[in-house]
């Protein structure tokens, strides 16, 4: 399950709460999703974690104001107040995603071996893998995967080089 969002509020008397996404996938929060709640900081799958199907969802300032089915009213979603919402992941052909990067193999189109994806780092040019080498490769290198563990990546002459040692 992955982090798509938080209920920030309860909104007026017909309970609705106030929602921010995380996730640029509206499809979140569209009615009959099912996202996961659970209080911080245990994840989805922690004592306290329980199943909501959204009702309704309304975009509101920047914002989503969502109902969940059998909660229709102010006092039955107080108890959500500061949960975080979880969702499965999504398949979207042609689309890479921060949970499959990480931890896969760096090779460059020629073979070699240059390092593993420790996270993804958000730039405004393009986003970054940031390996365990020391590296940042931006993510519009990558040419293949991410697949059986491993991306291929054909970058510019010298771009590995920045990021080794002069010994």
């Amino acid at each position: 399950m992955l982090e798509v969002g938080r209920i920030a509020k309860v909104h007026g008397l017909r309970g609705e709460v106030v929602v921010d996404l995380t996730s640029d996938r509206t499809e979140r929060v569209r009615p009959g999703s099912v996202l996961r709640a659970s209080v911080p900081p245990s994840g989805p799958d922690g004592p306290d974690a329980l199943d909501l199907r959204v009702r309704s969802a309304r975009p509101h300032l920047g914002r989503w104001l969502v109902t969940f089915e059998g909660r229709s009213d102010r006092s039955s979603v107080e108890d959500l107040r500061g949960r975080t919402l979880f969702g499965p992941p999504l398949e979207v052909e042609g689309v890479m995603w921060v949970h499959e990067l990480v931890g896969t193999t760096v090779r460059t189109v020629d073979g070699r071996r240059r390092g593993v994806v420790e996270s993804v780092e958000s730039n405004p040019a393009a986003d970054l893998l940031v390996l365990d080498s020391g590296a940042l490769v931006p993510v519009v290198f990558v040419v293949e995967g991410p697949s059986d563990g491993e991306v291929v990546v054909e970058v510019p002459d010298g771009l590995f080089e920045l990021y080794e040692g002069d010994g």
